[in-house]
């Protein structure tokens, strides 16, 4: 496992502090869990991005019904 320093000023730590303490979680996980989240957000970002890109090059759409229609025919 890695350590990683972060720099971060007196104030944020104190919010940062009594924000985990209410949850009942280290100061060590929240930035964990909230690192792992950010990266997961940026990854849905891109795969938005290339799904529209691919949309783009070909911009047909279908109504609801269709959709559902479509669905229930697999």
């Amino acid at each position: 496992m890695a350590l990683i320093t972060v720099n971060i000023n007196d104030k944020a730590l104190e919010v940062l502090e009594a924000y985990t303490e209410r949850k009942d979680i280290s100061v060590s996980e929240f930035i964990r869990r909230a690192v792992l989240e950010k990266l997961e957000d940026i990854e849905d970002i891109q795969a938005a991005d290339a799904a529209y890109a691919e949309y783009l090059k070909n911009p047909v759409t279908i109504s609801h019904e269709q959709f559902w229609r479509e669905l229930e025919a697999v």
